[in-house]
């Protein structure tokens, strides 16, 4: 049965569409032209960094605001491919591009794994997510809390309020924006309770999102809060 669907319709590229081998996958030049990050990366937002060390790293960014979190990692840049496939699945119903974004994901943060460590998606407010009809970094954590064998909540944080897009706004004003905006819903506080969770989004720009994320897990107890996230805002080289 399996051969005949895939006779019927034979596995795509995620980016381009064009055929592979398998399904879920990206074929040779879109793999190669997808910018993952490797080497040497900035230990608490993911963002690659020039050079060697065999100590964390941190970049500017961090070094200049003070980050909630121990540690954060990122899969990919937010650009080309990259920047395409996190568009196709927040506003495309791109649900297939989950699996093998949280296999990415989960192999960026495999050093961040913990015996009793807790996945917890950043939320949409119920309002934006009846109107998108699913929560894009839900996906992303329930697919990658099945690909490293822990536990996912999908409810724990809740959106205490509708925000505005953050586009085009300045990083003081994200922050400003997000400030008491994210909390933990009071049935779940105590699933938080000294032990280490680990925030999951789509996107990293600012910062202002996890951040808040993290400041709301850290009142509920969490032990320890990590991040991962698919891609990183970074500026071009």
């Amino acid at each position: 049965m399996q051969t005949l669907v895939q006779m019927v319709y034979p596995p795509r590229c995620l980016s381009c569409g064009g055929l592979v081998d398998s399904d879920f996958g990206l074929c040779g030049a879109c793999w190669r032209d997808t910018p993952f990050v490797a080497g040497l990366a900035c230990d608490l937002c993911g963002v690659p960094l020039p050079g060697l060390s065999d100590r964390a790293e941190h970049c500017d960014d961090c070094l200049r605001i003070g980050r909630p979190w121990a540690q954060g990692r990122a899969a990919l840049l937010y650009r080309g491919i990259g920047r395409r496939l996190v568009l196709a699945l927040k506003h495309g119903d791109r649900h297939d591009i989950a699996r093998p974004a949280a296999r990415w994901m989960a192999r960026a943060a495999r050093d961040l794994h913990r015996g009793d460590l807790l996945l917890l998606p950043v939320p949409l407010h119920h309002h934006r997510h009846i109107a998108r009809r699913y929560n894009q970094s839900a996906l992303l954590a329930g697919a990658m809390a099945e690909e490293m064998g822990i536990v996912f909540c999908p409810d724990a944080l809740e959106r205490r309020q509708p925000t505005p897009s953050l586009d085009g706004r300045s990083r003081d004003e994200r922050f400003a924006v997000l400030e008491g905006v994210i909390g933990v819903r009071p049935a779940r506080r105590a699933l938080l309770a000294d032990r280490p969770v680990m925030v999951i989004d789509d996107v990293m720009t600012s910062g202002a999102t996890l951040a808040a994320a993290t400041e709301a897990c850290h009142a509920a107890g969490a032990k320890e809060v990590f991040t991962c996230v698919l891609a990183r805002v970074a500026k071009e080289p």
